[in-house]
C-alpha cells in the first residue's frame, strides 16, 4: 500500500487507549483500525513505563508500516525518535513547538489546541497540523479542559490553513455536526477502540466524512 506522508490527505485518526477494550489486545485492536481505513495511529499513554510505551511504539510502528498508515507518539519526543516514528502530538504543557522542532528536524508535530489563540500560535510556529477540541465533553483524558463546542470547529475551520483535526467526544450519532462545521478531519478514541466491531465503526466514519466532503450526510 502507498504511504501517506503528510496530514493534508488524513481523513480519520484514531488514538490508543487501552482501558476501553479490556481482554483485547492493542495491536489487534489497531489493526481492525488501520483494516477499516484510518489513516494515522497515535500512542497516547499515560501511565505505563517509558520501556513498556517503547515496547508498545516499536509494534505500532511496524503495523501502520504495514498498513500504509502514519504513526504519530503522543508527548515522548525521544521514544518517536527512536523507533522513527512519522511524528510526534504535543499538548499546550509539553516542550514548546520550537523546542520540539530542533530535536524532531522535518518529523511532523501536532499541537493541541482548545482556544482560536493557540490555534494560531500553532500556525504560526511551524505546527503541521492542530487538534481542535474537545469538542464534546469526553471521559477520555483526566486533565481535560471544558468542551470548545462547534463555534471553535467553525473558528478553526474558517482561519486556519494548517490542517486540522477534531476530536472530543465524537462518536457516529454527532460526528456530523463537526463535518457540518467545517471539519474534514476526524479523531475519535473511544469510539474506535471501544467498539465492538473497530472495522465497521471506522468505515462508517469515513463515509460519514466522504459523504461530508460530496455535500451530503451518509445515512445507515
Amino acid at each position: 500500500m502507498g504511504g501517506k506522508r503528510s496530514m493534508a490527505d488524513v481523513r480519520l485518526y484514531a488514538i490508543t487507549d487501552e482501558r476501553f477494550h479490556p481482554g483485547r489486545g492493542m495491536i489487534e485492536v489497531m489493526e481492525e483500525a488501520l483494516q477499516g481505513g484510518v489513516d494515522v495511529v497515535q500512542l497516547r499513554d499515560k501511565t505505563a513505563s517509558k520501556r513498556e510505551i517503547l515496547r508498545k511504539a516499536k509494534q505500532l510502528r511496524s503495523l501502520t508500516r504495514r498498513y500504509g498508515a502514519l504513526f504519530i507518539v503522543n508527548d515522548h519526543i525521544d521514544i518517536a525518535l527512536a523507533v522513527d516514528a512519522d511524528g510526534v502530538h504535543l499538548g499546550q504543557d509539553d516542550l514548546p513547538l520550537a523546542e520540539a522542532r530542533k530535536l524532531v528536524g522535518n518529523k511532523i508535530i501536532g499541537i493541541s489546541t482548545h482556544a482560536i489563540e493557540e490555534a494560531r500560535e500553532a500556525e504560526r510556529g511551524g505546527a503541521d497540523y492542530i487538534g481542535v477540541g474537545p469538542v464534546f465533553a469526553t471521559q477520555t483524558k483526566a486533565d481535560v479542559v471544558p468542551p470548545v463546542t462547534l463555534s471553535y470547529v467553525r473558528q478553526v475551520a474558517g482561519e486556519i490553513r494548517i490542517p486540522f483535526v477534531a476530536i472530543g467526544g465524537i462518536k457516529l450519532h454527532n460526528v456530523d455536526e463537526v463535518l457540518a462545521a467545517g471539519a474534514s478531519r476526524i479523531c475519535a478514541v473511544s469510539e474506535i477502540v471501544g467498539s465492538a466491531d473497530v472495522k465497521k465503526t471506522c468505515e462508517t466514519f469515513l463515509q460519514k466524512i466522504e459523504a461530508s466532503k460530496r455535500g451530503g450526510s451518509y445515512a445507515h
